[in-house]
């Protein structure tokens, strides 16, 4: 992990024991549950019992006595919690550029959640639990070649998180496949039925590739997404390209989002207290700029994000799924990410902000070998469609 960077603290002693108990349990004929022996990694925002939680920053700790309660969930359903893996600092980031991709050590995993996708990405951890506030699971899934798996918003508790936006704040899982998140999924969330979704036919699903989502990308990822439509063509799709969301919509996701999550995460932070001076300086500056919004704005951005998400439901009317590049660019490199910020997650912020169900799983790797992640986006409470798509498609390839 030097070259990378991506893990904060290994339980090593506790889950050696944890193992061995479940290693007899098994041995006798008992299981705990569908992950059970699995290896886990968490997000450092992620409180659990006994290790430190430190949001990837120099100004917090914290000892936690009991577990967040989607860790909690894990252990029950058999997993193993293995580590605490890096974070951009308070999750304020699509970056984590203290840590390297697992396919190329120049250039950045993608954030938050950037040490939950390099623990996947290189098999330290089956699967690992992060957070998808703005994109954070689904870029570094995508830029890192893995599966990110964000469910409706409110579908997995979010207790026992360091909060960046109480509205937009969803705890999410990555895994290697689709089927491993889904697992996962099923664990995490408090209406759990969606493994009976794995395999289902797919053959008459109307998938809508935004057109405004292709809008600017980079040629390999364009030519990526694009061979991942025909082959859903194949299985049996409609395929037929969709307005909706539009370049404006985007733009107002994006833009709404921002505003309200800095808002919500500026209050936070002036409940802690804490010295400014130890935060990073892009986020500080953040939480300064939110602290000069005012508080017409903030309503306007939440007016708009009902108005919004009212709208883009109509896409639905015509199409079962959304489909579109998660990331319109591959990892930039560690040296020049700054400028690759804003279109890092313009295609991903939108359904973080609305709260809909969303999916990002490995679709090809380019002639640099790097990672392109495709999105898939389904009306909220419709992550069965997800499911069942996302396994077809990995299946394909």
């Amino acid at each position: 992990d030097s070259l990378l960077n991506g893990v904060v603290a290994i339980d090593a002693e506790r889950a050696l024991a944890v193992a061995t108990e479940l290693d007899r349990e098994l041995a006798a004929g008992a299981s705990r549950g569908p992950l059970h022996g699995i290896p886990i990694t968490v997000k450092d925002i992620i409180d659990v019992a006994g290790l430190p939680t430190g949001a990837g920053s120099d100004a917090y700790a914290d000892m936690p006595g009991v577990d967040a309660a989607g860790v909690a969930r894990l252990r029950a359903a058999g997993a193993v919690i293995l580590a605490k893996v890096t974070t951009h600092e308070f999750a304020l980031g699509v970056t984590t550029p203290q840590s390297r991709n697992p396919h190329d050590p120049t250039r950045i995993p993608g954030g938050s959640s950037g040490g939950s996708a390099i623990a996947v990405a290189t098999g330290m951890s089956l699967g690992s639990l992060g957070t998808d506030t703005r994109a954070s699971i689904r870029v570094p899934a995508a830029l890192s070649g893995v599966v990110g798996f964000k469910a409706t918003f409110g579908a997995v508790p979010t207790q026992g998180v360091v909060p960046l936006s109480w509205t937009m704040d969803h705890v999410a899982p990555m895994a290697r496949t689709v089927h491993d998140a889904v697992l996962m999924l099923d664990v995490l969330m408090d209406t759990p039925n969606l493994s009976r979704f794995v395999g289902s036919t797919v053959k008459g699903m109307r998938i809508g590739p935004c057109e405004a989502a292709f809008e600017g990308c980079e040629p390999d990822v364009e030519l990526s997404v694009h061979a991942a439509l025909r082959t859903l063509s194949e299985l049996g799709c409609q395929v037929g390209s969709s307005t909706l969301p539009s370049g404006p919509d985007l733009a107002q996701a994006n833009a709404a989002g921002l505003i309200v999550s800095r808002c919500e995460a500026a209050t936070f932070h002036r409940s802690l207290g804490l010295d400014r001076s130890l935060y990073w300086q892009e986020v500080a500056e953040q939480l300064e700029e939110a602290e000069r919004i005012v508080a017409m704005d903030y309503l306007d951005a939440q007016r708009l994000r009902a108005d919004l998400g009212r709208r883009l439901l109509r896409a639905f009317e015509s199409h079962d799924v959304l489909a579109m590049p998660t990331s319109i660019v591959v990892a930039p490199p560690v040296e020049d990410f700054a400028r690759y910020l804003t279109v890092l997650s313009r295609n991903a912020i939108p359904w973080s902000f609305l709260g809909f169900p969303a999916l990002s799983l490995p679709c090809a790797m380019t002639p640099q070998g790097l990672p392109v992640g495709l999105q898939l986006v389904a009306p909220p409470g419709c992550e069965a469609r997800l499911v069942a798509l996302g396994t077809a498609f990995e299946r394909a390839l």
